[in-house]
């Protein structure tokens, strides 16, 4: 791999964050490799007129880490490199696996094949393995995929003047409803930019100038980044590639195999978390051999104990990586949508706001998901909970604002009603036990300043409740500055 070049337009950028970091990390590899990734701290929303909008990833300063796949690759094999009970051999195409006799058969470069021995099959081999194909023959693993309907191309946004082009420590995202287009950053100060839409749309450009008119509609300030030429070569030129979702269970056969990564559970990319969750496989299923391995007195396991570890390995494993298939199948909505939706940006703005008040009882979805090593099972429930409770806040705003302005027209406008009638003229309004005026004094009345000084004097009143009892509450960092400190600006939101 270190010897060829990338094939152009076959990778989509990869998004480095804590779960990858973490697994990175218990092999010693974290450093080197983050040092050549880049930071980005948020997305960055290009609204077809041409505005930006900032959307921060946390309220911390939390980013995700933008590296190049090939670079990634030769930094990982450079460090199997260093150890000395491994060997690597390129240029072997999986044939078949025979689990019983625990083996392997490869066909080499030059069309001659070889047969290796394994105490224990690892499948890696990604979304279209042979080891998973093999193992569904042999083994009651129960499988599906699904293809969506909308698949991708890689294109390029190339340095400006020998600079980046645009703010490199951002994830770029044009959203177009149903399709969008985003970049990542490169350290050649390039951008790689994947396109993202339904086939259908594919389909429909067949020349230079549908492609161009396409652009100029919906992308008019990416298209002049690229370049008419740059992003005509490119788009005919790469590939136009799927995408899938693979789910399976479970992911071993008794002490012989065991799948991880895009073997197990392909998903979409628009989570950022293959990758991550790939890495964080195999550091849980390391941990969980070391610690079956503390009940036998052999560094080498027995059939049973390796059976065992695999098993738990697969049972615990299997549904927190399902759960994750399905909230990345969800973030291509957010992305490509919601993002510029008010009520998706009141949300975020209200949930970090609770969040930086109360870090580790409300944690954004986004957050438990790229930010912390929560199973992911684990931050569907809490997410769901979450949900529901801000929901339930809703309805108790929506209350309070309705009490509020009821009580308003009671206090301010009513009173002065009430006092102007007399029970002798109550036939007038038709309100049974209440008293009135002449109905030309009650509409003066109910449509004067004294009923809109009403409601906005009760919401008034009703703030300063809450804020009062907020500011007993000396919820977290003092009383005295509690509201100094939840000023949007001091959270990062301009």
């Amino acid at each position: 791999p270190r010897k060829e070049t990338t094939p152009s337009g076959r990778s989509i950028n990869l998004a480095l964050s804590a779960r990858g970091i973490s697994a990175l990390a218990a092999v010693g590899a974290a450093e080197t490799i983050l040092s050549s990734a880049i930071p980005m701290k948020g997305r960055l929303i290009h609204g077809l007129d041409g505005s930006l909008s900032s959307q921060p990833y946390g309220v911390f300063g939390e980013c995700i880490n933008s590296i190049d796949r090939k670079l990634l690759n030769e930094h990982l094999i450079t460090s199997v490199e260093e150890l000395p009970n491994a060997e690597m051999h390129f240029e072997h195409e999986l044939k078949e696996c025979d689990f019983d006799r625990k083996e392997a058969v490869f066909i080499k470069k030059d069309g001659s094949t070889t047969t290796i021995s394994a105490d224990l099959i690892v499948g890696a081999d990604g979304a279209y393995s042979t080891v998973r194909h093999q193992l569904m023959r042999r083994a009651r693993i129960s499988y599906s995929q699904e293809y969506i309907d909308h698949g991708w191309v890689e294109l390029t946004i190339p340095p400006k003047d020998g600079e980046y082009a645009m703010d490199p420590n951002h994830l770029h995202i044009w959203p177009r409803q149903t399709f969008m287009l985003i970049a990542l950053p490169n350290i050649d100060k390039s951008f790689t930019v994947t396109l993202f839409m339904p086939w259908e749309k594919f389909d429909s450009i067949h020349t230079e100038t549908d492609l161009v008119r396409f652009f100029e509609e919906t992308f008019p300030d990416a298209l002049e980044l690229m370049g008419y030429n740059l992003l005509v070569g490119e788009y005919f030129k790469n590939v136009k590639g799927n995408l899938i979702s693979i789910k399976c269970s479970p992911y071993h056969f008794q002490d012989r195999c065991v799948l991880v990564g895009d073997a197990a559970h392909a998903m979409v990319p628009f989570y950022g978390q293959g990758m991550n969750c790939g890495f964080e496989d195999i550091q849980l299923l390391d941990e969980i051999l070391t610690a079956h391995l503390r009940t036998s007195n052999s560094k080498h396991p027995s059939p049973i104990i390796l059976a065992a570890a695999l098993q738990f390995y697969s049972l615990t494993r299997s549904k927190n990586v399902t759960t994750m298939n399905d909230l990345a199948m969800h973030n291509y909505i957010e992305m490509r949508s919601s993002v510029t939706s008010w009520r998706y940006l009141l949300r975020k703005k209200v949930e970090g706001c609770v969040h930086w008040m109360f870090p580790r009882h409300v944690i954004p979805l986004y957050t438990m998901v790229s930010f912390t090593n929560i199973p992911y099972a684990e931050v569907k429930r809490r997410w769901e909970r979450q949900s529901k409770m801000f929901k339930c806040a809703g309805w108790v705003v929506a209350g309070l604002g309705t009490a509020a302005a009821t009580y308003g027209l009671l206090r301010y406008g009513g009173a002065r009603v009430l006092g102007l009638l007399k029970w002798k003229h109550y036939y007038a309004i038709a309100a049974p036990a209440v008293t009135s005026a002449a109905p030309v004094e009650v509409k003066k009345v109910l449509s004067g300043v004294d009923v809109i000084n009403g409601v906005w004097g009760a919401l008034g009143s009703t703030w300063d409740v809450v804020k009062d009892a907020c500011d007993v509450g000396n919820i977290q960092r003092g009383a005295a500055s509690v509201w100094d400190k939840m000023r949007w600006e001091n959270l990062g939101w301009k």
